[in-house]
Parts: C-alpha cells; sequence; structure tokens
C-alpha cells in the first residue's frame, strides 16, 4: 500500500524511510529501519532454554503467534522453532496459539493450551503486548508465579514494553527481547540525511536488538524503551 507513496517521493526527490516493516519488493527507492526478528528471537528464546536445561527435565512448552501476514510475526516463529530445535531434550513444544495480535484470541488459546497441557512450564509470546492474556490465564490456572518459587512457569516475549519492564522487575518475567527503538529512530533520521546528501546506504538497515533479563536489567533497563515510558 506503500508503494506508491515511494514512487511519488522518489519522483519528487524526498528521501523515504520506513519504520519497522519494509515494503513489499518494487523498483521504488526506500530505506527501512527493522528489528531482526529471526535471529532476534533466537537469541532470546536461547536465553530462556538455558535456565530450563539446568532443572534436569524436559519442559512443555507454549508459544504465541502473531498474524503471519506480518512479516515481523513469521521471522519470531522461525526464530523460536530454530532455538527449541537445538534443544530437543529440553523443550516439547505442546502448544501453538494463533493470536493474529488479537488478545481475546490470544486468552482464549492460552486457557485451552494450558487446561490440554497443565504442566506447561515454559511460555513465549511474539509480542510483550500479548502479556495480559498470559499474566490472566496464568493466574486463573494457579501458575503465575515468580522466578525461584515452585510451580513458576519459564516466560519471554519479544519487543520490550512498559509491561514487559513491569513483569521483569517484579520476577515474573525471566527475559525478553527488546527492540532497540532508540538505534532506530537514529537510523532513520541518519538515514534521511544521507540521502539527502547523496549518500544512498542500504534498503534495509537491521536492529540487532538485544535480550534482558533479570541479571542485566540494571544495566541494561535504561536503553529499554519501556523502561522509560514506564517512568
Amino acid at each position: 500500500a506503500c508503494i506508491p507513496i515511494i514512487k511519488v517521493s522518489n519522483t519528487a526527490g524526498i528521501p523515504i524511510v520506513l519504520f519497522n516493516r519494509p515494503p513489499d519488493k518494487s523498483d521504488a527507492r526506500s530505506v527501512a529501519v527493522v528489528a531482526d526478528n529471526y535471529a532476534h528471537t533466537k537469541e532470546t528464546v536461547a536465553s530462556l532454554i538455558s535456565p530450563a536445561e539446568n532443572d534436569g527435565k524436559q519442559h512443555k512448552a507454549m508459544v504465541l503467534i502473531g498474524d503471519l501476514g506480518d512479516i515481523n510475526a513469521i521471522g519470531r516463529r522461525d526464530g523460536f522453532d530454530a532455538a527449541v530445535k537445538e534443544a530437543p531434550d529440553v523443550i516439547e513444544v505442546v502448544a501453538r496459539v494463533p493470536t493474529e495480535w488479537n488478545q481475546e484470541k490470544a486468552q482464549a488459546g492460552v486457557v485451552n493450551a494450558l487446561q490440554a497441557n497443565p504442566d506447561i512450564s515454559f511460555i513465549f509470546t511474539s509480542s510483550d503486548f500479548l502479556f495480559p492474556s498470559i499474566v490472566s490465564a496464568l493466574s486463573s490456572a494457579g501458575k503465575y508465579k515468580k522466578t525461584g518459587e515452585p510451580g513458576h512457569v519459564l516466560l519471554g516475549g519479544f519487543d520490550g514494553d512498559a509491561t514487559a519492564y513491569r513483569t521483569l522487575a517484579e520476577g515474573y518475567l525471566d527475559a525478553t527481547g527488546v527492540q532497540d527503538v532508540y538505534f532506530e529512530v537514529e537510523a532513520c533520521v541518519q538515514s534521511i540525511l544521507d540521502e539527502r546528501a547523496g549518500k544512498p546506504g542500504p534498503e534495509i538497515i537491521k536492529d540487532a536488538g538485544f535480550v534482558i533479563h533479570r541479571a542485566n536489567l540494571g544495566e541494561k533497563a535504561a536503553r529499554m524503551w519501556g523502561a522509560n515510558v514506564k517512568k
């Protein structure tokens, strides 16, 4: 849908940069600053698998999948799958919840998954904004426990929003993959300046992001956009 706008901007000599999602392939010239969804999700899930290995048991896992019409959701799903594929003795995926980025669908799916698999002990959501649905379902099932408490469900996500910061600080969330919004915005502005100066750069700029967890929260919180929104 944005291709006509990009083409008009090209004709007018106006640099155009897209934030968070790339355009469809075309002959139009633009720059997109996007999260490296696949690699960053794989890294985040691997950071959850590490403590799971220490439990000496195989964890039953649930993953909440976004709208598969969204390239971000596809990358995050594939990154999750790649991470758990490397740890078959530690993780068995027993529930895949299609959410279409919808809270009601997410909550219903998590409730159903927990009823069908009450021994689920590992949950990853493709976006932090779905945490309220997960928390509600876990609380109703008596499974919303802090890290270190008996019955704690290993919990991870992606984005780095204010809810993720709060639940991480409170001890319920184990890790989330943070989109480095500060890098992304800086890259957008720099790309516009470079284009105006006749120094075109790459059409895709990837944000590697970073994983935040309780051990590095003090060090990384200042860079976590959700921590600053919370303030």
